[in-house]
Order: structure tokens, then C-alpha cells, then sequence
């Protein structure tokens, strides 16, 4: 007979658990006691929005995109209406020009002449290097002076108009046929070119007319204080040459003491 064997038991004091490592102890909760919430659970619970706020975040999210979409149809229209008027008035500007090229190529005596000579005028302007080389070199200019504009005209004169480029400048206005002209000295022909000079000072006045018979016919007269007057016609831009000469009026008086 096998002895007996007696195993020792450990007690609950030796702080030993004779459970197995992987039990995990669940106490149901006591009676009362509200169980823990999952910790899924919670995440969830405190970042997902409630009902009302979602729908102001929705409200918000559509009055962006309208205002959006507002403020481009805006845009679009105002571009649109840019664009539309500058059509318009480079339009009117070429219906102008257009009307005052034939003009100014009908006031000389010769339509193909003028034609040549406005082409000629050109070709010179472009290998001069511009009208302010050509104008510093035709007139005596003051060290300071600098050329405002230049309008391609005509000058009414005894002999028929005269085609040629109106100057004005910051001391003067001052006109040159764009080719030398013949005329009688001592019983020979000259050539020269044909000028006229105005210190701005002695200037009185710019006065725009038009004939009432051909309403295409415009003209410019221009009087010194000496009460010469000059005729200028055929202008290629009329209305800025109008204006150039107004204010160089305002200027002129304004040098006078």
C-alpha cells in the first residue's frame, strides 16, 4: 500500500493567486451601480455633433458656397461689362479714325499724293527714330522742352492746304509741312518747308469748328496774341488734338503775368 502523499497547500497568505494567470476577475456591478461605459462607446459619444449642430454646420457650409458662387457671377458680369464697353468704344474710335483718315486724305488736292506723302511721313518717323527726334531736329527747342504730342494735319494757307504734323510741346506749338515746298525768291524758285511757331505764351486761344455743309470737315483755329490766326484741318484724331490745344491754352495763360 502506497503511502500516502500528502501535497502541500499554499494559504492566502503566502500572496500567491491560485488561479490561473490568464482569469481576469469580473465583478458584476452592485445592485444600483450603473455599469462603464465602453471605452469605443465614449470616443464616440463625445465627437460625433448632435442633431441641431450638424444642421448649423450644413447651413453654413450651403451660405458659403452661394456666397461664393455670388460673388463669382458678379465678377463675371463686371468683367463681361469691361469688356463690353471697351468694345464699344474702340468701336467709336474706329468708326472716327476711319472717317477722319479719308477726310484727311481728301483735303489735299491729290487723294494718291496724299496717300504716298502720309506713307512717306511714316517711313520717316520710324527711321528718325520717332516725332521728338524729328521735332528737335526741325525746331530750336529749349535745353528743358519736351515734346506733348504730334498730330498729323493740314494748314490752311493762300496757296491750298499744306500737309504736315501740328507739335506741341511744354514751350511751344509749332507746325512743318512734311515736305519742303517751292516759292520765288529773286526771280528764282526755293524750296523750303513750310513752319509755323508759337511760343506757348503767346497763345490766345484754340477755337474748334466745322463746316455746316460737309460735317466731316473740321477745323482748329488758332490765334496768337498778335491776332495771327491759323487754320489747321484733316486731323487724323481730332478730338485729342482739340483737347491738347485747350489745355495748352490754360497753360498759356497761366505763364502770362
Amino acid at each position: 500500500m502506497d503511502p500516502t502523499v500528502n501535497q502541500p497547500q499554499k494559504s492566502k497568505s503566502d500572496g500567491v493567486d491560485p488561479r490561473p494567470d490568464h482569469t481576469i476577475d469580473i465583478k458584476p456591478p452592485a445592485a444600483g451601480e450603473a455599469a462603464p461605459p465602453h471605452p469605443a462607446s465614449s470616443d464616440r459619444q463625445s465627437t460625433a455633433p448632435d442633431a441641431s449642430t450638424a444642421s448649423k454646420m450644413e447651413t453654413v457650409s450651403t451660405t458659403a458656397v452661394l456666397s461664393s458662387a455670388k460673388n463669382t457671377m458678379e465678377t463675371v458680369k463686371d468683367v463681361l461689362w469691361r469688356w463690353g464697353k471697351n468694345v464699344k468704344e474702340a468701336s467709336f474710335v474706329a468708326q472716327d479714325l476711319s472717317k477722319n483718315t479719308w477726310q484727311h486724305l481728301n483735303t489735299g488736292p491729290s487723294f494718291v499724293e496724299a496717300a504716298m506723302g502720309r506713307i512717306a511721313q511714316g517711313t520717316k518717323v520710324i527711321a528718325e527714330g520717332g516725332y521728338e527726334k524729328i521735332f528737335k531736329q526741325t525746331f530750336e527747342v529749349l535745353p528743358e522742352e519736351q515734346l506733348l504730342q504730334a498730330y498729323a494735319c493740314y494748314l490752311s494757307t493762300s496757296a491750298g492746304p499744306v500737309m504736315g504734323v501740328l507739335y506741341l510741346s511744354t514751350s511751344k506749338i509749332a507746325f512743318s509741312s512734311d515736305n519742303p515746298l517751292p516759292y520765288k525768291a529773286r526771280g528764282k524758285t526755293e524750296w523750303s518747308f513750310y513752319k509755323v511757331v508759337i511760343p506757348l505764351d503767346q497763345l490766345r486761344a484754340a477755337n474748334p469748328s466745322g463746316s455746316k455743309v460737309n460735317v466731316a470737315e473740321k477745323y482748329i483755329q488758332v490765334i496768337s496774341l498778335d491776332e495771327h490766326e491759323f487754320w489747321f484741318m484733316g486731323f487724323l484724331y481730332y478730338d485729342s488734338a482739340v483737347k491738347s490745344l485747350e489745355e495748352a491754352v490754360i497753360t498759356a495763360r497761366s505763364l502770362r503775368p
